[in-house]
C-alpha cells in the first residue's frame, strides 16, 4: 500500500479524545489531526515524538490531516510504526488479490464487509465451488511491550471478542474461519495475545481456536511511502 501523496512530518504535542492528535508542523504551525485508532496506543503517543501526517484533497473533512506514522524505538532502534487502524483491510485486500498470503489463497471470490452471524460484518468473505466459505476477520497490530513481541489488545475489545465467538459459531457450522493479526511494527518476530489487559478476549480467542478457528499473524514493513505485507510470524501466545 503506497501513500498517494508525501506524508508530512510533525511534532506530536498531545493525543486526546482518542481520535485527536494536536501536532506542530515544521513551520510552526500547531494543527489538529485526526487518529484512525481508538486503541490505548501504548508507547506510542509521547508528546514530542516525530509523526508523519496524510493530507486529504477532500475539501468538506473537518480534520483534512490524519496521523498515520510515528518514529519509536520500541527496542530494535527507532523504527516507523503505522497507527492508522483503517489500513489493514486495504492491506489484506490487495496481499489476497496477489496471492501472497498462502493460507487465504486459491479463493475465486472476495467479497469484504459481508452480514454474518448476530448482527456482525465478516472483514472478508472468501468463496469458491469445492471449499467451504472462508470468514477473515482482520485485527490491526500495534503493541510491543517487549522488543520483537508484537500484542494485541492494546485496550480492552468486547467487540473484539464478539467476532471471536461468531468466527467460532462459523467454524462449529462447517464453514472455515481465520483469524488474522497484521502488525504494522517491522521488528516483530512474534505475536501474542496480551492477556494481562484483556482476559476476556484471551478467552474468546482459546474458545475460538478450539471449535476450529485459525489465527495466523503477518508484519509489514514500512517506510515513508508504503506499508507493504512482509510475512508471517509464529504465534506464541
Amino acid at each position: 500500500m503506497y501513500f498517494t501523496e508525501p506524508l508530512i512530518p510533525a511534532t506530536l504535542i498531545k493525543r486526546y479524545k482518542r481520535f485527536l492528535a494536536d501536532v506542530s508542523l515544521a513551520s510552526g504551525e500547531a494543527i489538529t489531526a485526526h487518529v484512525a485508532n481508538p486503541g490505548a496506543m501504548i508507547g506510542l503517543a509521547a508528546p514530542g515524538s516525530r509523526v508523519w501526517l496524510s493530507k486529504s484533497a477532500n475539501p468538506s473533512r473537518k480534520l483534512p490531516y490524519s496521523w498515520e506514522l510515528v518514529e519509536v524505538d520500541l527496542g530494535a532502534g527507532a523504527e516507523l510504526i503505522g497507527v492508522n487502524t483503517a489500513h489493514p483491510n486495504l492491506l489484506v485486500a490487495e496481499a489476497i488479490a496477489a496471492a501472497a498470503i498462502p493460507e487465504l489463497a486459491g479463493y475465486p471470490s472476495t467479497r469484504r464487509e459481508v452480514k454474518y452471524g448476530r448482527n456482525s460484518r465478516v472483514d472478508f468473505l472468501l468463496e469458491g465451488p469445492d471449499r467451504p466459505a472462508c470468514y477473515v476477520e482482520v485485527k490491526n497490530v500495534h503493541l510491543m511491550r517487549r522488543a520483537g513481541l508484537a500484542e494485541f489488545p492494546d485496550s480492552v475489545t468486547a467487540r473484539g471478542a464478539k467476532h471471536l465467538d461468531e468466527l467460532a459459531a462459523m467454524a462449529a457450522a462447517g464453514g472455515r474461519a481465520v483469524m488474522l493479526f497484521l502488525i504494522q511494527i517491522g521488528s516483530a518476530a512474534e505475536f501474542a495475545l496480551a492477556r494481562d489487559i484483556d482476559p476476556v478476549y484471551g478467552a474468546a480467542f482459546d474458545r475460538a481456536r478450539a471449535a476450529g478457528v485459525e489465527a495466523v499473524a503477518y508484519r509489514c514493513v514500512i517506510d515513508h511511502a508504503a506499508i507493504v505485507l512482509a510475512g508471517p510470524v509464529p504465534i506464541v501466545g
